[in-house]
């Protein structure tokens, strides 16, 4: 009887492992454990992606930036030569067309270059000079014509209260002639950085008129091989960009200097010439250039000829404005650069809050020639096409570079 009872219980436990282990079999397997980001909505994950993105980008365009800020004393008298090559390169290149040697070509593009701007330089500061004295003489009777006015005209002003505003001016200056001795102890420092700096943007000049495609060859060079036909394309379109705008600044300039020029010698206005000339360097800087200047010659109208007279003045220098910003901008410089008045606008506030003066006069060629290359590497027909390779670059500039045998640079 127990020998039955312990076979029937062995039996039983037998029976209950076979259940246990079909169940165990016909049971759905384990889930695996879930990943963190599945729990992340789709459009959180896209912004984030975005995000980190945009952030490099941002800080690789800082960085950028930086340098370029550090490294101005450099950067500026480069950017100066590549805006005077973009003038003088074709005219070099006519040159040799017609049969000039190069060398010949060269010289004669450059000794224009200067000889244009040294004789407008030289007139207008010699006009300056001779008419110093008498427009700060004029500038005195002015200053005492206004002085009797504020004290006898409407605004009804007592002799002590302009008094006192003038001693508040002359204790400001005397409080700030820390700064103006540190300025002036600083401009034989600025002088020679001056110095340094034409003397870098000529001979970068020279060096872009006798071997322009040689040095592009050399930085596309650079690059990856599947590359250089992007970069090279970009760079083509970029300085056909850059030659127009030149041309065509310079055609501005010289219709705001003739039409403000015209207005001050037919109103009877002294120092038009410089006036002039002031007006032409001044529109190389946009918007900026055109408010300082035109304000220049509506003061110098008010010192000599009177209220009506700079009025009249500022009527002139207002028209010619209006027809530069609504009919020569729109019409021939929209059509060279292909920048939208709002991104000129913009592009010059963002150039003078980095980079004062050098940065307002850079800004609308910087962003014209960036845009034009962006479009163009974005368009991919630069695709398929064969860049120029590094064996094409045959630089006499590159020669003492040592190079091993069967070494290729970018390879």
């Amino acid at each position: 009887m127990a020998d039955s009872t312990h076979g029937e219980r062995r039996a039983g436990r037998i029976a209950r492992r076979r259940a246990r282990r079909a169940h165990e079999s016909s049971a759905p397997p384990a889930e695996p454990p879930r990943d963190v980001t599945e729990g992340i909505p789709y459009g959180v994950r896209l912004a984030a992606a975005w995000s980190w993105r945009l952030l490099l980008v941002g800080g690789v365009i800082a960085v950028v930036i930086f340098l370029i800020i550090q490294l101005r004393l450099i950067v500026i008298p480069v950017l100066v030569a590549v805006l005077l090559g973009a003038l003088l390169v074709p005219f070099s290149a006519f040159l040799q067309r017609h049969g000039w040697p190069k060398w010949l070509g060269v010289t004669v593009a450059m000794l224009s270059a200067l000889a244009v701007v040294g004789g407008l330089l030289t007139l207008g500061i010699t006009q300056i000079v001779r008419g110093a004295d008498e427009l700060a003489a004029q500038s005195l009777v002015a200053w005492d014509q206004f002085r009797e006015w504020l004290l006898e005209g409407p605004l009804h002003i007592t002799e002590r209260q302009l008094n006192d505003f003038v001693e508040q001016i002359i204790t400001s200056v005397q409080q700030d002639s820390g700064v103006l001795v540190t300025g002036a102890l600083s401009v034989g420092s600025s002088l020679g950085h001056f110095l340094a700096g034409m003397l870098l943007a000529l001979f970068a000049t020279l060096f872009i008129l006798i071997d322009g495609r040689g040095i592009w060859n050399w930085i596309v060079g650079i690059f990856p091989k599947r590359a250089r036909a992007a970069v090279d394309g970009a760079g083509s379109a970029g300085w056909a960009t850059l030659q127009n705008f030149v041309k065509v600044q310079i055609l501005v300039a010289t219709i705001d200097a003739i039409g403000i020029g015209l207005g001050a010698f037919l109103l009877g206005v002294p120092l038009a010439i410089p006036i002039a000339i002031l007006v032409f360097l001044g529109s190389f800087i946009p918007i900026v250039g055109a408010v300082v200047t035109g304000a220049l010659a509506v003061f110098v109208a008010l010192v000599y000829n009177g209220l009506v007279i700079a009025l009249i003045m500022l009527g002139i220098v207002l028209l010619v404005q209006q027809v530069e910003g609504h009919v020569l901008q729109p019409l021939i410089m929209g059509t060279a650069v292909k920048v939208h008045p709002l991104g000129v606008v913009v592009a010059v506030a963002t150039g003078s809050l980095l980079a004062g003066i050098p940065g307002a006069l850079f800004a609308v060629p910087v962003a014209a020639v960036l845009n034009v290359m962006i479009v163009f590497v974005s368009r991919g027909s630069w695709k398929g096409a064969p860049g120029p390779p590094a064996t094409e670059v045959r630089s006499p500039l590159w020669t003492t570079v040592p190079q091993k045998p069967g070494f290729q640079r970018g390879e």
